[in-house]
C-alpha cells in the first residue's frame, strides 16, 4: 500500500494550545482523511531515558511498545466531543476518519483514549 499526504488536512498554530489539524474543505462523515505510518519504538527506550519526556506528549500505546504517527498523526488535539476518531491497521498505520461532517477550517479533534466515548482522564488541562 502507497500512502500519500491527504490534501484535505493542514496544520495550524492555535493561541493557547499550540499546532493542530484542520479541515481544508467539508470532510463527510466516514471519510478516511489520512493514513499514518507508526514509527514504533521500545517503551524502555522512551520512558527510561532523559530525551523521552519532550516524545510523551506525541507518542502512542502500541500494544506493548509505543508508537510515533507520522504525517500529522501526532498533532491532532486531544477532546472528549472529538469529531474524529483513529483506528489501528494490521501494517503499523493509524487511519484517522470523520465521526461526523468536518467543515472547512475546523479543527480535527480525536479522543486520546482511542475511541470517542472513553471519558477517563488525560494526564494535562482539556482545553475545548
Amino acid at each position: 500500500m502507497a500512502l500519500t499526504q491527504s490534501a484535505l488536512i493542514e496544520v495550524k498554530s492555535i493561541k493557547g494550545k499550540g499546532r493542530g489539524v484542520f479541515a481544508r474543505t467539508l470532510i463527510p462523515k466516514g471519510t478516511i482523511f489520512e493514513r499514518a505510518p507508526l514509527l514504533v519504538i521500545p517503551a524502555k527506550e522512551i520512558l527510561e531515558c532523559d530525551h523521552g519526556n519532550f516524545l510523551l506528549g506525541y507518542i502512542f500505546e502500541y500494544k506493548k511498545d509505543v508508537a510515533l504517527a507520522l504525517g500529522y498523526g501526532s498533532l491532532y488535539n486531544h477532546s472528549y466531543n472529538p469529531n474524529a476518531r483513529y483506528d489501528d491497521t494490521d501494517r503499523q498505520i493509524k487511519e484517522y476518519s470523520a465521526l461526523r461532517d468536518i467543515q472547512r477550517g475546523e479543527e480535527i479533534t480525536i479522543n486520546y483514549n482511542g475511541a470517542e466515548d472513553i471519558l477517563d482522564p488525560v494526564e494535562f488541562p482539556v482545553l475545548d
